[in-house]
């Protein structure tokens, strides 16, 4: 543990052991101990830890050429990543779309609220800059990505400096801010963005975002059928852009190349992050649809934005060496067996006095935990039970992703999984006796 620390903490009242080593799904600490991690550290480790060709494949890039601003150059280990993300986007990207590489998911959000507001000023609706989003979302810790977020929490200590764009429902059948239950709700979370145009100036609105399947603030929480469908047909009617927040979900993390490929749904923008790196660089992108290239391209023929560090050739290299050994171990289509095996472990977990829900798709799950079943009453914040179980979870060598604020950004507590690809059955069963020990140890004090 660490007793010294000239870093600035996410805690000063936590005590962070010392990670030394990595392998597979194991990370070793300073002092021999080892922790399966269920939780892919934030939803990033997806093909597993220590995997030397991605290493070799960083060092070769930075052996040849290890920067170039892009002011001045492009590289091809840049544009051949960008290729690859293509040929994995909806098939609506694939014929002039564009890939705009950056340094994480936070930095993507930042350049799609400025894509999204430049495209309309290149097609003279320079009245439209509001990005909606719902509540109860996360997009990111940037001040632009957390103007779009909706979570009340997370929100809270910088308000002074958000801008509000405007928040409708989220889509969380488990908790229904209608009180309504689907099919029989006909979609209203969705007319909820409707409702929001039509009752504020719609001329001003730009675009739409939206995490396909809600990460870290509703613990893995999916749509209904049509949900994303009947969006895009608002956003398309409206004329705002509709903007896929997959800095979780993308790359596989689902089942699916990206999530909206479950539904058939075409974005104008995805964000991509996390995956995309698999945790060997910091790396994301936004992949932009030819309609938005094409109002760009045709018209100023500038993009009014930069990072110094954006399309690095060691990162973009590192990517490259993800999606090849992906390619190479067939691990998009282990998802949906390593996800069978987990949900198959963690199923005896419904049965707890204090489980509301687990949820989820893919390998993205969440358990949701409440005072009271029946009501579904949650714990109060201050008593901090997501946090209690994850390091519980811990002690038992095994970790997790904790979240406060699933009912309303301030009450509720979740645990959120997202281990790699790799994941064996015995390991998924090792993640289940874990959890199952941390709700025995929390709940019997």
């Amino acid at each position: 543990m660490t007793t010294h620390s000239a870093l600035f903490p996410r805690s000063f009242k936590k005590d962070y052991p010392v990670a030394v080593r990595a392998e597979g799904c194991w990370i070793h600490d300073s002092i021999g101990k080892k922790y399966l991690d269920a939780a892919g550290q934030a939803a990033v480790v997806n093909i597993g830890h220590g995997v030397p060709e991605i290493g070799r494949a960083m060092a070769e890039q930075s052996s040849r050429i290890a920067f170039a601003h892009t002011s001045q150059f492009h590289t091809d280990v840049a544009e051949r990543l960008a290729a690859r993300l293509l040929a994995l986007a909806p098939p609506s990207f694939r014929n002039g779309g564009r890939v705009y590489l950056t340094s994480g998911g936070s930095e993507s959000a930042e350049t799609a609220i400025k894509l999204a507001r430049q495209f309309h000023l290149e097609r003279g609706s320079s009245a439209r800059f509001r990005i909606l989003s719902r509540r109860q979302s996360y997009h990111g810790s940037t001040l632009g990505a957390m103007s779009l977020s909706g979570n009340v929490g997370r929100r809270v200590p910088y308000l002074p400096l958000l801008p509000e764009w405007g928040h409708i429902a989220p889509c969380f059948c488990s908790r229904c801010p209608f009180d309504m239950r689907y099919p029989g709700c006909n979609l209203a979370c969705a007319d909820d963005l409707e409702s929001h145009l039509r009752e504020n100036d719609a001329r001003d609105a730009a675009a739409f975002i939206f995490e396909p399947v809600v990460g870290a603030t509703l613990g893995a929480a999916a749509p209904p059928e049509g949900y994303a469908e009947r969006i895009a047909e608002i956003c398309r009617s409206r004329g705002l852009l509709l903007i896929a927040d997959e800095v979780m979900t993308g790359l596989g993390r689902t089942g699916k190349n990206f999530a909206v490929n479950h539904w058939g749904v075409d974005p104008d923008l995805i964000l991509v992050g996390k995956g995309i790196g698999g945790g060997y660089a910091p790396l994301g992108a936004v992949l932009v649809a030819p309609r938005v290239v094409d109002a760009f391209a045709s018209g100023s023929g500038a993009f009014a934005h930069g990072f110094t560090y954006q399309a690095h050739p060691v990162a973009a290299a590192a990517g490259n060496a993800v999606l090849d050994y992906i390619e190479a171990h067939h691990l998009f289509e282990r998802v949906a067996p390593a996800a069978s095996s987990l949900r198959a472990a963690l199923a005896p977990l419904a049965a707890h006095p204090h489980v509301a829900e687990i949820r989820g798709l893919g390998l993205l799950m969440g358990i949701e935990f409440v005072r009271d079943k029946s009501s579904r009453a949650p714990f109060e914040p201050s008593e901090g039970i997501a946090e209690k179980i994850r390091r519980a979870a811990m002690d038992a060598g095994v970790l997790t992703y904790p979240s406060q604020g699933t009912v309303d950004g301030v009450r509720g507590d979740h645990l959120l999984l997202a281990p790699p690809f790799i994941l064996s059955e015995d390991e998924a069963g090792l993640i289940a006796k874990a959890i199952s020990a941390a709700l025995d140890k929390v709940f019997s004090t």
